[in-house]
């Protein structure tokens, strides 16, 4: 912004209201398309706003100025933060969230910026998750009669890797995402030996927290891998690891809950007296004499 500007309101409502007398009537259509659609509003250019507005290439240069802006690219910068405001509806809003990650990504820098958030992402897991943090979950999962894993949306790719690596290590592990329509017969075998371990990011789908609920009327040790949002149940899980995916705009991937899952699964190894060494060694041998045609 030009330094002879006063400061510029953070909100562009507030814009709005403090330059109501001077805007004409293309800025009114130019605003409607930005207020219309915000996430779009942050990534098109001005010649691109004003087209889809129907007016001159150069309104929203002139929109820009009458604001406060030295020029449009200054002012998408301001609708850029705006977007990146971690305040603004929790980005719960999936094109939201995505287009923030493209406001961060330097063009044509698009992978290496990706990879610095989940550098970054990993980076802040040393001060939040300790060893006894993951000792804690693998003790519960090595004792335990069964083990129940759900989660939902994305993480539903994670609770299967986390069944399939327990199976594979002897355990009677059954991924309840890929097994909804099965869920009361599964739900209804639970007992308080069994382990229930829940992945919940952002906000409890209401499928976890009625999960979370009947684990605890059946008994059973319920542990959560979330983030503080996520881990919010009623009643609260017996262990949690809560860890951030990253801040807005960067690429909150599974990458984070995954490597806490692997370490678990790995710890898991060194406590069980063999038992998941065996178990791999025994599932490679059997795979090695399947008929060829078979998936290995």
């Amino acid at each position: 912004m030009s330094h002879d500007q006063p400061a510029v309101p953070r909100f562009l409502s507030d814009l709005m209201a403090q330059n109501s007398g001077r805007l004409t009537a293309a800025d009114a259509r130019l605003l409607d398309v930005l207020l219309s659609d915000p996430v779009r509003a942050a990534m098109d250019n001005g010649r691109e706003v004003s087209s889809r507005a129907g007016v001159h290439p150069a309104s929203a240069v002139r929109l820009a100025r009458r604001l406060g802006f030295a020029g449009y690219p200054e002012f998408r910068g301001f609708l850029q933060a705006n977007l990146l405001d971690a305040g603004s509806d929790d980005f719960e809003n999936p094109a939201a969230r995505m287009a923030a990650r493209l406001v961060r990504a330097t063009e044509g820098q698009l992978l290496s910026t990706l990879l610095d958030s989940e550098i970054a992402a990993l980076q802040q897991v040393r001060s939040s998750v300790c060893d006894a943090d993951i000792r804690a979950f693998s003790q519960a999962l090595r004792d335990a009669r069964r083990i129940f894993v759900l989660g939902r949306s994305h993480a539903a790719m994670l609770s299967a890797l986390i069944a399939l690596r327990l199976k594979r290590s002897g355990y009677d592990a059954t991924d309840l995402a890929s097994q909804m329509h099965l869920l009361p017969e599964l739900l209804s075998t639970v007992t308080a030996d069994d382990v229930v371990w829940l992945l919940s990011f952002r906000t409890p789908s209401p499928v976890v927290l009625d999960l979370r609920f009947a684990a605890a009327q059946k008994g059973a040790r319920t542990i959560v891998l979330g983030d503080i949002k996520g881990a919010r149940m009623d009643p609260p899980a017996a262990l949690q690891i809560l860890v951030s995916r990253g801040g807005v705009g960067q690429s909150q991937s599974l990458v984070v809950p995954m490597t806490i899952a692997n370490a678990v699964i790995l710890d898991l190894a060194s406590i069980d007296g063999g038992r998941s060494l065996a178990a791999l060694d025994a599932f490679k041998a059997y795979r090695a004499s399947l008929p060829p045609h078979l998936p290995r």
